[in-house]
């Protein structure tokens, strides 16, 4: 593997972990304060924790869009325009 390719898979990890700690994070955060709220008031709906995660994984998507895809553009442009280099 040559340099090229692993400076690539490193920057696209690292890109992808950027893109999903802010969504990830608040879901998690999400999860635990339905959880209390299911305890304290004893209520047993299964589908509250997901549904509640899965609105605020949304909102957080689309808060932060331009800031967490950003990045993901600028090395999908670097990755097309040196495409011709990392397949040598």
């Amino acid at each position: 593997m040559s340099l090229d390719v692993a400076y690539s898979l490193a920057s696209a990890l690292t890109i992808f972990l950027t893109m999903v700690l802010a969504p990830l994070g608040a879901a998690l955060v999400s999860g635990f304060l339905v959880a209390v709220l299911q305890a304290a008031t004893q209520i047993q709906d299964q589908t509250l924790p997901q549904t509640v995660k899965l609105l605020v994984v949304v909102i957080v998507f689309a808060a932060l869009a331009g800031a967490l895809f950003r990045p993901l553009v600028a090395y999908a442009s670097e990755i097309y325009s040196t495409f011709h280099v990392i397949v040598r």
